[in-house]
């Protein structure tokens, strides 16, 4: 029975555009925020699909979804899982495809009436893009005792409506508790959100880890004034330091070398936003990631340094509030050495890479052996409309998820 158990491509392609209609956008892309009524409609969607293939449907406090199909044994089961929310104009693959893939493995099982030693679950966490509300991976990091329940459900988009608000006004703030739910082990497939695999013509990418991230908002507070009669050095400009706090930001990256990273994402306030009058206030984003810790910790303490030394010299007010900030994350060995193995037994070549973005999976790993595996998307394109991944290696990928999943949820 076990050796008939395959993936069903045409339903796994078929599901993942259902789930684009949920916030669909013209030219096939998505906007589905977190905690708003698309984001819900997908989430019923989901929970829709559990129900149908008999697994049972654990919703917690922060609005994580799990539903787990039964094992031969009481055991904790092994996870697939990832997200389904997008960001403002998103793809139809970027977390969504390691939900729908993990739903897929399930009803491959179910299709042969198949059962495992382990149970077999898949995770959908809230607000991984940290678009609406930040921190990024909020569910996940909740979920992995990183964040306390109550933070998080104080938190608040820019609207001032907090997460719990949110999760209440779409029926998703469950009754279950936020660390109640054992894992075995945790796989999440995913695109590669990167050019790396598309460029290589290469099927799989086994994923060693996740960069360390850190987001810093600035605010930057000076004196508005006339643009024609202030002397120049006598202004106290916030514009002017906040543009060269944020070229500081790219300097550093590209000097540090490392593989650091930097980006300015977003630009919240540029006050008082007149032609002819100096800025009095600014308020920005800064992202860092590195793949090494002291690295990133050096570019945080050179960044933070230039802009209060800055600030002062122009007499204006520097804050920071740190939004996010996640260590490097290395992969257990068992998980990719295994999924390794299993891309070897399917003739598939691979590449052995980390991940430069964010996912559920690092935060996954503070509780159990945790991996990724990544496929190609189109010239690396994501957070996008454009955001396209063939049919081909979405199916492959699906099918090496299922090997993994089965191998690990079957083993003594």
């Amino acid at each position: 029975m076990k050796n008939q158990v395959k993936i069903n491509g045409d339903r796994l392609m078929r599901s993942i555009f259902e789930l684009g209609r949920f916030g669909g956008l013209e030219g096939g892309g998505v906007s589905r925020l977190a905690l708003t009524e698309a984001d819900r409609q997908a989430r019923d969607y989901v929970a829709n699909r559990m129900r149908e293939m008999d697994m049972s449907v654990w919703v917690d406090g922060i609005g994580n979804i799990i539903g787990t199909y039964a094992g031969n044994e009481d055991l904790p089961p092994v996870m697939m899982g990832s997200h389904i929310d997008t960001v403002a104009a998103g793809g139809l693959y970027d977390g969504n495809y390691g939900v729908l893939s993990g739903l897929e493995v399930v009803a491959a099982l179910k299709d042969q009436d198949c059962r495992l030693r382990r149970p077999v679950a898949v995770g959908v966490f809230t607000n991984e893009e940290g678009v609406r509300f930040q921190p990024d991976m909020l569910g996940s990091l909740v979920f992995a005792g990183g964040c306390s329940l109550e933070e998080a459900l104080a938190t608040t988009d820019q609207e001032g409506l907090s997460v719990a608000e949110a999760l209440r006004g779409i029926g998703y703030h469950g009754p279950e508790p936020v660390t109640g739910f054992p894992v075995d082990r945790y796989i999440e497939l995913h695109i590669e959100q990167g050019p790396i695999l598309d460029l290589e013509k290469c099927p799989i990418g086994v994923v060693e880890g996740v960069q360390g991230i850190s987001w810093t908002e600035f605010t930057l507070t000076g004196q508005a004034n006339h643009a024609g009669t202030t002397p120049m050095n006598m202004r106290h400009d916030a514009g002017y330091v906040a543009a060269k706090i944020m070229a500081r930001a790219y300097e550093l990256a590209l000097g540090l070398g490392s593989g650091q990273h930097a980006t300015v994402g977003r630009i919240s306030e540029f006050g008082p936003g007149m032609v002819n009058v100096i800025p009095d206030k600014v308020v920005f984003t800064v992202d860092l990631r590195n793949y090494r810790e002291e690295v990133l910790q050096e570019a945080e303490k050179e960044l933070f340094s230039f802009a209060e030394a800055l600030a002062a010299e122009h007499g204006v007010g520097c804050e920071r509030k740190s939004l996010a900030r996640f260590q490097p994350v290395v992969f257990a060995e068992e998980i990719t050495g295994l999924i390794r193995a299993e891309a070897e037994a399917m003739g598939l070549g691979y590449r052995v890479l980390p991940s430069g973005a964010g996912h559920d999976a690092q935060m996954l790993a503070r509780v159990c052996p945790s991996g990724m595996i990544f496929v190609p998307n189109k010239d690396g394109i994501s957070h996008n409309i454009k955001e396209h991944a063939e049919p081909e290696d979405l199916i492959t990928g699906a099918e090496l998820l299922r090997r993994v999943v089965m191998s690990l949820a079957d083993r003594p």
